[in-house]
């Protein structure tokens, strides 16, 4: 059974960094693009970065420069180092997989939520 475990998340303060962790197993890691997604309140789900199976990582305009996603292939894991944090990062972010990290899967987690505030 395919499994995605996300964990990571939580409060930060302006300016300040989380990192998100997120662990699949059940099916071959190494042949699929993964990425983050978040859905923030009233919208729909939208992708923050994405990483294929060669390491190319993309990124949404609205995170560039601060966030960074990575891949760890023996550990079947990736990352998401989220640097220089604002309000409009606060959302509810997700990791899935697929052919390419613009057609994920339909196997979501159940999402962390991050809180960006003062």
């Amino acid at each position: 059974q395919v499994r995605l475990v996300e964990s990571g998340g939580g409060l930060a303060q302006p300016g300040g960094s989380l990192r998100l962790s997120c662990a699949l197993s059940g099916t071959d890691f190494s042949i699929y693009a993964m990425g983050w997604y978040r859905q923030a309140s009233g919208n729909k789900r939208e992708l923050v970065a994405g990483i294929t199976v060669g390491g190319y990582a993309k990124y949404a305009d609205f995170v560039k420069g601060r966030f960074t996603i990575s891949r760890d292939n023996a550990k079947s894991t990736i990352a998401l180092q989220m640097n220089d944090l604002n309000s409009e990062d606060t959302g509810i972010y997700y990791c899935n997989y697929g052919s390419n990290f613009y057609s994920p899967t339909n196997d979501w987690a159940q999402g962390l939520q991050v809180t960006v505030s003062s």
